[in-house]
């Protein structure tokens, strides 16, 4: 008798159900958190449904909707060929000094001095403050690159345009070069604002601006080691 004591308490030792019932219990609560992970993912795409977008040619189409940091090549590409024209084309109804107060909003904040200086200095024979009557620049693009994606919204743009000065006595004209590289970022609100009874410069700037972009960083377009260091010399 004494020899089978040990066989029933091994028998009626509760350790192995235990440890079964605990490990049932383990599986079913993951098999409900996986469950929920679903119904989540479900909800949320029932949250952020398809967005309806109409095309100026009037077609509609339906989107999906992207993160903030997300830009389209197009909106880029246009982006900086619009606001590198907007900041180089002058005149004496135009002056420099007026456009580059309304332009500069579209640049980031650590940038503006070193670019504003980079503008004095781009063309020797116009004048920051004033323009020379007469006197017209026009900035004229050639190329203007698919963007290429350097970071999280963050994008390089090559240009490839002439800025065409003309005066009284120079019909002909004048061509400057400007061929750089242009680096750009994704910014949370616009970066510039409308005024009352705004004139035609200030809302082109408005509209460039509703892309919520910004330059933060020009270089020569043989530059193979442009970042967006805003410190790095302009050539």
């Amino acid at each position: 008798m004494q020899l089978l004591k040990p066989e029933n308490n091994k028998r009626n030792n509760p350790l192995p159900l235990l440890a079964l019932g605990t490990f049932g219990l383990h599986l079913f609560s993951l098999l409900l958190l996986v469950f929920h992970g679903s119904m989540l993912q479900d909800l949320s795409r029932q949250l952020t449904p398809q967005s309806l977008v109409q095309l100026v040619n009037g077609e509609a189409i339906t989107v999906d909707p992207q993160q903030n940091l997300e830009r389209q090549p197009e909106t880029i590409r246009r982006f900086v060929g619009e606001t590198m024209s907007l900041m180089l084309t002058w005149s004496q109804q135009q002056p420099p000094k007026t456009v580059w107060e309304v332009s500069s909003q579209l640049i980031a904040n650590d940038f503006k001095q070193k670019f504003q200086s980079e503008i004095t200095n781009f063309n020797p024979d116009a004048q920051f403050d004033n323009v020379n009557r007469g006197t017209e620049n026009i900035f004229v693009i050639q190329r203007v690159s698919q963007p290429t994606k350097i970071g999280d919204g963050r994008w390089k743009v090559e240009i490839q345009a002439n800025q065409l000065t003309f005066s009284g006595s120079d019909k002909l004209g004048k061509s400057i070069g400007f061929n750089k590289q242009i680096l750009v970022r994704a910014i949370d609100e616009p970066a510039t604002s409308l005024p009352n009874a705004a004139p035609p410069l200030h809302l082109a700037a408005y509209r460039l601006g509703e892309a919520r972009l910004e330059i933060y960083n020009i270089c020569d377009i043989q530059d193979k080691n442009c970042s967006g260091n805003s410190n790095q010399v302009i050539p």
